[in-house]
């Protein structure tokens, strides 16, 4: 698995941007968001039970994530069309204000090495600054949802550039 200090693949992947009609899908590669801090995070498959919840609140969290000068990237196996079922099925999907990766050819979660034996995606999520060097990594158990308010602190803390005490907030003094 690819880790602090490591490059971010390239990659050109269709995604789901939208619901409106012929504004469905967009490609994204690695280099559309290259100015911004970049939040990739994957999960298994749609339609499940614990990713709803984990991309509902991601979107939530969005304009946070973008007062912060970072992009977030969603993303599984399944392809743009199925992002968009699932979006147009489930309420909480409905208005998602990031791109819903499609690696459908598993080249990026392999390239990331979070592909799990079954060919889907640990549950990871990577934070990578605007020079395309991952800065973060997490990957929780399938039956774990992950906090969006952990990935929004470690965010903050990266962005200082300084170290940081454990449970540190955005504001708190930073360590000498």
């Amino acid at each position: 698995m690819l880790t602090i200090g490591d490059r971010l693949p390239e990659f050109k992947l269709s995604a789901t941007v939208s619901r409106d009609p012929g504004k469905e899908f967009t490609e994204i590669t690695d280099k559309t968001y290259g100015d911004k801090w970049q939040v990739l995070f994957f999960w298994p498959k749609d339609f499940t039970f614990v990713c709803p919840t984990e991309v509902a609140a991601f979107g939530k969290a969005n304009e946070e994530f973008a007062a912060r000068g970072a992009q977030l990237l969603g993303g599984s196996v399944d392809t743009e069309f199925v992002h968009l079922a699932w979006r147009n099925s489930h309420p909480d999907l409905k208005d998602l204000p990031f791109p819903m990766l499609a690696d459908t050819k598993h080249e990026l979660i392999q390239a990331l090495g979070i592909q799990k034996p079954e060919g889907v995606a640990h549950r990871a999520t990577f934070i990578v600054d605007p020079d395309g060097i991952i800065r973060w990594v997490n990957v929780m158990d399938d039956e774990i949802g992950r906090s969006v308010t952990e990935t929004l602190r470690v965010l903050d803390a990266t962005q200082t550039g300084e170290k940081t005490p454990c449970g540190w907030q955005k504001g708190d003094s930073v360590l000498p």
